[in-house]
């Protein structure tokens, strides 16, 4: 797909030089000028009636409705913020991260922002390109911010910066060109993404339909008597996690400021294990002897879930300890292993992703979502012969790797997209390519 969007551009006959570094030659008929000849720094208040907008780095200026955890008012009196027109952009202390951003509506901003409106006509849509281009964000990283990431960008070092300016008409069609070229690359982004979310669905029912139904398709089937299980082999049981687990809070006091690279014990740090499905050797964090507690050890074969979320999708989230170093678990999140030999600790792992579903269904809280170890006294899973548990998790892990590969692939088909997008814009925005 990739090769099938790209297209031979020609370079322009005769080039020359910009006078700056990181726009390199330019087209002969361009020219090339300071930032303070095309923009102006204007700051606009008391206009606490018009819309509240947010500056962002993935949208540019917005409503503050169209972005999410954004709809607390701000603090601060609305009478000091500045007010930006459609068009206008916008400088942040982060901008050196991810360049200026284009304001797509009239309203206001925080007075922490500087806001920058066209001294001379230009197209608006041909500048919005460049300020996101990576030569430009690389020029805001060395020549303006350098080392010094904490502290605001301000117009007066930025003003001093070369821009490019093609003839007005060629501005224009670059935009256009670029305004195609890119909602086709970020449509195949969302197809491929949407490919992603069908393979982690499929793998979420093959993993249902085997700690469930087993892996015989003609078994005879039974209810389970638990509506969110269904039908389940004749022959297996089922049990509440009481009787066949130990539940064991994380208290641990260590924080992400205090992980090692290397250290006495594996560090279970809830901000590093909530998105971590398996904790094995390329899991890189520890700690030492001193935050040992013989109450909170991790051992091969134990899962972990997360009790405490920001989302309540990723409330329940499990990951399987498989390693044979002892573990450390740390607050918010809970552990499971098995009182007897009678179920295995990778298949207890695989049903939790089953029954982390459930538990959401006990969430509290608004902001922060949680359960405790008692709502997991409620849960029942079901139990297949221990032979029949091992050739599951087989099955699964087989199942599972297959998929991985599948969704790596995609992944990696993503990253090409974005990175021919970057290169295509850069490409346009500074002459290297004539689309026009």
């Amino acid at each position: 797909m990739l090769n099938a969007m790209k297209t031979n551009m020609q370079k322009y006959p005769n080039y020359k030089d910009s006078g700056a570094e990181w726009l390199g030659d330019l087209p002969i008929h361009w020219e090339s000028i300071k930032m303070k000849h095309l923009f102006q720094d204007v700051s606009i208040k008391k206009k606490a009636d018009a819309e509240l907008l947010s500056v962002t780095q993935d949208q540019g200026v917005v409503p503050r409705t169209w972005v999410e955890n954004r709809m607390v008012m701000p603090s601060g009196a609305l009478e000091s913020f500045k007010f930006i027109n459609k068009g206008d952009f916008a400088i942040s202390l982060r901008s050196f991260e991810g360049g200026l951003e284009y304001c797509h509506h009239d309203g206001i901003i925080s007075p922490a922002y500087t806001v920058l409106k066209a001294k001379r006509t230009f197209e608006s849509q041909f500048y919005k390109y460049l300020f996101k281009s990576f030569s430009f964000i690389s020029e805001l990283q060395t020549s303006v911010v350098g080392i010094r990431q904490g502290k605001n960008i301000s117009f007066e070092e930025l003003s001093y910066s070369y821009l490019p300016i093609p003839p007005l008409p060629e501005q224009t069609a670059i935009a256009a060109f670029l305004d195609r070229k890119t909602a086709l690359i970020d449509q195949a982004i969302g197809i491929k993404q949407k490919q992603i979310e069908l393979l982690k669905e499929r793998r979420q029912i093959l993993i249902h339909n085997a700690v469930t139904r087993g892996l015989n398709p003609n078994v005879k089937l039974k209810h389970s008597g638990v509506e969110w299980i269904g039908e389940i082999p004749e022959e297996w049981e089922v049990k509440k996690l009481l009787g066949i687990c130990n539940f064991l809070r994380g208290n641990s006091t260590f924080s992400k400021d205090e992980l090692l690279y290397n250290g006495d014990y594996v560090a279970l740090q809830y901000g590093k294990t909530y998105k971590v499905d398996e904790i094995n050797d390329s899991y890189g964090f520890y700690i030492n002897k001193e935050f040992y507690k013989e109450t909170q050890i991790v051992k091969y074969d134990d899962t972990i879930l997360i009790s405490t979320s920001e989302t309540i999708e990723d409330l329940g989230h499990s990951a399987y300890y498989n390693r044979n170093d002892l573990g450390l678990i740390g607050g918010e999140q809970i552990l499971l292993n098995p009182k007897n030999k009678k179920i295995d600790g990778h298949y207890l792992y695989f049903y939790s992703k089953l029954f982390s579903r459930e538990l959401r269904k006990y969430a509290t809280g608004i902001k922060v979502f949680r359960f405790n170890v008692n709502n997991l006294k409620t849960i029942y899973i079901s139990i297949p012969p221990l032979s029949e548990q091992k050739q599951i998790v087989e099955f699964i892990k087989i199942a599972n790797t297959k998929t991985s590969t599948a969704i790596s692939l995609k992944e990696q088909e993503i990253e090409k997209l974005k990175e021919y997008k970057a290169t295509l814009i850069n490409s346009a925005v500074t002459g290297k390519i004539k689309v026009c």
